[in-house]
């Protein structure tokens, strides 16, 4: 479990995660946080296993797939991880939303781990709604792709269709309330603590809150206007095709395997 797809920003090693052995001498089960306390890199049975806890039951996890995986082979183990809880299909399975970025992971999340929730995970509205609307019942969003008019288009179709909207990384107070406004149903926050305190004040008092934060700052930034927002899904698509190929997929089938595929590519 970990952000990067490289370990040298965080932690005391280095290398592509996908090039390095979990296990043995220079095996990641070695590596350490840089900061304190020093941790490990946990692991998605270690992850399965707290969630399970008869306290943590109320707790869902939000899963943010990595391109850089082969789909086949990493839903296949996440299966076999997940099914072999007891209760799972009533206990775990409903709690986990696997974030995809990439179309091509859809039809091997479906196959392999067809009992968990989907969701877009990315900056445009336009492929959410291309290649993602009808296989996924949330939208995750990053908080700029939502500010402008194109988002708030984008936001009425998520309430019209019961699509459940979250929105990421709502680090600044201000984007906070923004995000209060528009109702979304999750947001994320590297600052947990301080969106439950906004949170409780706004349930206190919701107007006398809401107007210490004013909406101007939507104008202000260039991120926010839609050139800007075109260019930064330009550039996310063409990324993420360069690591795992066209987005514009025709039929993928699965196979038995959990490497194997069959597809024809429209590209």
């Amino acid at each position: 479990m970990f952000h990067d797809p490289d370990l040298s920003r965080t932690t005391n090693s280095g290398g592509h995660i996908k090039s390095r052995n979990w296990y043995g001498q220079d095996g990641m089960e070695h590596v350490r946080t840089n900061k304190e306390p020093k941790q490990a890199i946990p692991t998605f049975a270690e992850t399965i296993v707290l969630l399970m806890k008869p306290e943590n039951h109320h707790v869902k996890f939000n899963i943010d797939v990595k391109v850089q995986n082969d789909p086949g082979h990493l839903f296949s183990l996440m299966h076999k991880i997940v099914s072999a809880q007891p209760e799972w299909e009533t206990l775990l399975a409903p709690r986990l939303l696997l974030g995809l970025w990439h179309p091509k992971f859809l039809a091997y999340a479906k196959a392999r781990m067809p009992y968990c929730d989907r969701s877009y995970l990315g900056n445009s509205p336009d492929l959410a709604r291309k290649y993602f609307w009808d296989d996924c019942g949330t939208m995750s969003m990053s908080f700029s792709s939502m500010a402008g008019k194109d988002g708030e288009r984008f936001r009425k179709d998520c309430r019209a269709a019961g699509k459940k909207l979250m929105v990421w990384t709502v680090n600044e107070p201000h984007q906070m309330m923004e995000v209060s406004r528009w109702g979304a149903d999750v947001v994320i926050t590297d600052f947990t603590q301080a969106w439950l305190n906004l949170r409780k004040a706004l349930g206190t008092d919701y107007e006398k809150t809401g107007g210490k934060y004013g909406r101007i700052f939507l104008w202000m930034k260039f991120k926010y206007y839609a050139p800007y927002q075109l260019f930064m899904e330009y550039g996310s698509q063409r990324w993420l095709e360069s690591v795992a190929g066209p987005f514009a997929y025709g039929d993928l089938t699965v196979a038995d395997g959990p490497h194997e595929s069959a597809f024809r590519s429209t590209a």
